[in-house]
């Protein structure tokens, strides 16, 4: 029989231990903590996020009027009525001056564009810069000549997984709308809205209407700008995305700096993923990293001793899980300066300094072809390492690419896209604009046409 005191101790140690979860829950113990609100901090931060509105007119064009037999009976009909398409969506104030960031989707195309602040007031706005890379444009208020309310940058490279965050926007044009949420993930690379796949993830209820808006932590800093949301109804399922604060700051920079393009780094090496094969052949235990494919001489990469095989771990002190990550790391450095690389070589590490500069972009010879050709109505251009960039060609690519189409060209008819690398026409090798341009102006009724898209080599005959 265990003794009475034994026992009594025993009991003692059981009761001390059992009770641990319970103990992390308890009633409120003052009138003061049943009133605990996020309404402070909304308080500070909805005067700086306003309502953008943006409008384009379109034509409205009979689909009979390319059918040449009902243009051969009816004739052309004269002006087609016009109608205005709407879009809506949010945006932030980022500088007291009247500088608002929203997503470029909000205002693509648009002829007219108005921002609604907090308080109701309307103004008109002009488009200071677009960056389709990160899908952010920024705006300027017309005629103001006042200081506006903004919100302050957060560190976005300092959130966690779980931290409480607020979104706020004016979803379906209902009106300033906050909701709450936490972070529920960091770095979400499969996402597939822009060129940086790096999101952070959150179940604050985002819906149509938020894109633009604010996602801020419970300091009132702006930690990311709403962009997304997975969704099968069209409506919030508790999985959203927003554009990390450290890319959003780059794009503000570059508009208050007085630029029409945001400028970035450029490493000139093309990098690849690490598979589950890859990581085995190589003798990683985890397939992580970005694996150097190839590198530009000359480039940035290739000065600060960059190889091919190398595999980068990390930048500036920060892990590497993938290409994505690299890209989005390497793009919100600084100009001017320099980046730690640190790679895997050989089976030892090795750390390289790498200088951050812009891509050269010389040399380009854009030329639109009007002679009748496949080509008419394409502007075309020689690639230069920026436009290698830009277009996610590889980095050593050279000779003459596509870079913008007239609707109405045969160009585009033809099925010609943006990014095309035009190689050879009728067997004459293309590696400048002004081969292209001698080559179209050769009365043919053949055309035999080699292009690279998507890093496949496609051959076409056309005749006519």
């Amino acid at each position: 029989m265990m003794p009475f005191r034994l026992f009594a101790l025993l009991v003692v140690a059981l009761t001390m231990l059992a009770p641990v979860h319970a103990q992390d829950r308890r009633a409120p113990a003052s009138q003061a903590e049943l009133q605990l609100s996020y309404a402070p901090i909304v308080r500070r931060v909805a005067p700086a996020v306003v309502n953008v509105y943006a409008a384009k007119v379109i034509q409205n064009r009979n689909p009979l009027l390319d059918d040449p037999i009902f243009r051969r009976f009816f004739g052309v009909p004269g002006e087609q009525p016009e109608q205005m398409q709407r879009s809506l969506g949010s945006g932030v104030m980022v500088d007291p001056s009247g500088l608002v960031v929203t997503n470029n989707h909000v205002i693509e195309g648009a002829d007219q564009v108005k921002v609604a602040l907090a308080d109701k007031r309307e103004f008109e706005a002009e488009i200071v810069l677009k960056d389709t890379r990160t899908d952010l444009a920024i705006l300027r208020l017309k005629g103001v000549h006042e200081k506006f309310p903004t919100l302050d940058f957060a560190n976005s490279d300092e959130l966690q997984v779980g931290d409480v965050v607020l979104a706020i926007g004016n979803p379906f044009g209902v009106g300033q709308t906050v909701t709450h949420g936490i972070i529920s993930a960091l770095a979400r690379t499969q996402v597939g809205i822009t060129d940086y796949q790096f999101f952070i993830q959150t179940d604050a209820a985002i819906n149509p209407g938020n894109s633009g808006g604010a996602l801020v932590d419970m300091n009132g800093r702006l930690a990311g700008i709403n962009t997304a949301i997975f969704s099968r109804s069209g409506g919030s399922q508790g999985i959203g995305f927003a554009i990390p604060a450290n890319m959003v700051r780059v794009v503000v920079a570059s508009a208050k700096n007085g630029g029409k393009a945001v400028k970035r780094p450029w490493l000139g090496a093309r990098l690849q993923a690490v598979t589950p094969e890859i990581a085995e052949t190589i003798g990683l235990k985890v397939p992580a990293g970005a694996l150097v494919a190839s590198v530009t001489p000359g480039s940035p990469a290739a000065r600060g001793g960059l190889k091919l095989s190398d595999l980068i771990v990390s930048i500036d002190g920060q892990p590497v899980e993938d290409p994505n990550a690299f890209d989005y790391r390497f793009a919100t450095r600084p100009l001017g300066g320099t980046a730690q690389l640190e790679v895997q070589r050989n089976g030892r590490l090795v750390k390289l300094t790498v200088p951050l500069e812009t891509a050269p972009d010389t040399g380009r010879d854009e030329i639109t072809i009007t002679a009748p050709s496949p080509f008419q109505g394409a502007k075309v251009a020689n690639i230069s390492p920026a436009l290698a960039d830009d277009l996610h060609l590889d980095s050593g690519t050279e000779g003459v690419v596509v870079i913008a189409l007239t609707g109405d060209g045969m160009a585009a008819n033809l099925g010609f896209r943006k990014g095309d690398v035009i190689l050879s026409v009728n067997n004459k090798k293309i590696t400048k604009t002004a081969d292209l341009e001698r080559a179209v102006g050769e009365a043919r009724r053949l055309w035999r046409i080699t292009l690279m898209r998507g890093g496949q080599q496609i051959q076409v005959m056309l005749g006519g």
